[in-house]
């Protein structure tokens, strides 16, 4: 693949800028072109006009000659010294007048056919055509022919001709130098604008390039400063710009994921550890008649059988997490009472709560509207939250379940008076391996997925989720799920979870 570097840029800048040039130098040439055209022309319309002027003069020297009643004869011709002047009356009798040209021009062929062509009236021709020298040499020349009348009567016809007139040698060589040394002044002139109008065109693609090559080194963190202008390159900024804050927050939040991963694989070690050694311990006493007394030996017992439910839920969150991932979990909807399900729910909890002094309140009203949902997992996220919100609420504190029917979704929430969450880590905690408590002790720890399967479930049934908390007053947790009387009917699809 072609490595485009400032050798790139510049040799872009260099052709932009010949480009230029090349430009500027053709409308120089063009316009040098069109200049000596138009002078040229203009010497040719100069000569037509006074060609016209005198054939106007021979035409009213004709009139005077005729009202006279004298015949045209050689003394019009006299009145006339021009290079070549033919006449002929309706005898088609010519009198031809020259100066340098060669006799033979008075028997041209074309000459005296146009002549002739004057003679049948109501005729005037004006054109160019070659007349031969006395030393033999064959000239362009303008000639204008036209017939002689008066009163609408043909008397005769006369041909005027003069040799083309060109401008001046020494005016030409002066309008060629000053066109020229224009031109090289406005070359320079263009050559040095062309330059800084390339270098300011591809100054932002420097930029661009020098950036795109930090990010390819891993610095995601490159912007670009270009002019806000609505132009291509303007465009170009902003959409680079809009790209590197997307793949920056992308990695970061790639780097995150990773680092939450690697903490859950410790976590889960960890988690594995505590038990499996206090089991291991529990159970050797136990083997090894270290605990002989009945009743020590059943709170061991106990004991053991704690910290192999806290090795079922760890492996439960995980292997659900894996199904969750697979899409292989579906939804079974169907009508469920809110009311009886929170007391169901909180009568598996109610031991536990008891023991801590915790209260746990119902306050949805039996006669809530149905929602539309899978039992078992609703049933699974108020496990979740319930057993979440005791775990981080202290000694005599309270938990209360509450709901409000809101158009066609019901609107519930779990509060409890814990310890609350930190507003930094408040963003996050619906986040797969997050935990908002580092300390990880026995009482509070978790894998750090159960508010991430909460938000699945929520979300997968078409609700929402989220948190408010203040620190030292507690958190509650809203979620919303649809009503059984809403418009839309919800569609069963495997579980994902939330990215």
């Amino acid at each position: 693949m072609k490595q485009f570097t400032k050798t790139t840029a510049y040799s872009l800048r260099t052709r932009l800028a010949f480009s230029y040039l090349l430009v500027i130098l053709g409308t120089i040439l063009v316009l040098s072109i069109t200049i000596s055209v138009v002078v040229q022309n203009y010497y040719a319309q100069l000569q037509s006009e006074r060609l016209t002027a005198l054939a106007e003069d021979v035409q009213q020297y004709a009139h005077s000659l005729y009202s006279q009643g004298e015949p045209l004869n050689a003394s019009i011709l006299r009145a006339f010294p021009n290079d070549l002047l033919l006449m002929t009356d309706t005898t088609n009798t010519p009198f031809c007048s020259y100066r340098y040209i060669s006799p033979d021009n008075c028997n041209n062929p074309t000459v005296l056919q146009v002549l002739h062509q004057a003679l049948g009236g109501n005729f005037s021709q004006q054109n160019t055509i070659n007349i031969t020298t006395r030393k033999d040499q064959v000239i362009p020349s303008q000639y204008i022919c036209q017939s002689i009348e008066v009163n609408g009567k043909v008397i005769g016809a006369f041909f005027l001709s003069e040799p083309q007139i060109s401008p001046d040698t020494n005016i030409m060589s002066l309008i060629n130098r000053s066109i020229l040394i224009t031109g090289l002044i406005v070359a320079a002139v263009a050559a040095i604008i062309s330059y800084l109008v390339a270098r300011g065109l591809t100054r932002p693609l420097d930029r661009l390039i020098t950036a795109a090559t930090k990010m390819k080194q891993g610095e995601y963190a490159q912007r670009v400063e270009l002019p806000t202008s609505l132009d291509e390159i303007g465009r170009l900024g902003q959409t680079f710009n809009e790209m590197a804050g997307t793949i920056e927050a992308d990695i970061n939040e790639l780097r995150r994921q990773d680092q939450m991963r690697r903490e859950l694989i410790a976590n889960i070690a960890h988690d594995l550890a505590t038990p499996l050694t206090a089991i291991q311990g529990y159970s050797e006493a136990i083997a090894d008649d270290v605990i002989t007394e009945p009743t020590a030996r059943h709170e061991t017992a106990q004991l053991i059988g704690r910290e192999v439910q806290r090795l079922r839920r760890l492996v439960g969150d995980v292997r659900q997490m894996t199904s969750m991932e697979a899409g292989q979990t579906k939804l079974d909807l169907a009508p469920l009472d809110m009311h009886a399900l929170v007391d169901e729910t909180a009568a598996v909890i109610e031991p536990e709560c008891a023991e801590s002094e915790i209260s746990l309140y119902n306050e949805i009203s039996p006669k809530i509207a149905p929602i539309l949902a899978d039992s078992d997992r609703i049933t699974q996220v108020l496990l979740n939250l319930l057993d979440n919100a005791r775990r981080h609420t202290p000694r005599g504190g309270k938990i209360t379940v509450g709901a409000q029917a809101e158009k066609t979704m019901l609107h519930l929430w779990i509060s409890d008076t814990g310890s609350g969450i930190d507003p930094a880590d408040l963003p996050h905690i619906f986040e797969r391996f997050y935990r908002a408590d580092r300390s990880r002790t026995t009482t509070t720890g978790g894998s750090g997925l159960g508010l991430s399967i909460v938000k699945a479930i929520i979300t997968a049934h078409g609700g929402k989720v989220w948190a408010e908390s203040t620190i030292g007053k507690g958190t509650r947790i809203h979620f919303t799920l649809p009503l059984v009387n809403q418009p839309a009917t919800l569609t069963p699809a495997p579980i994902a979870t939330p990215r």
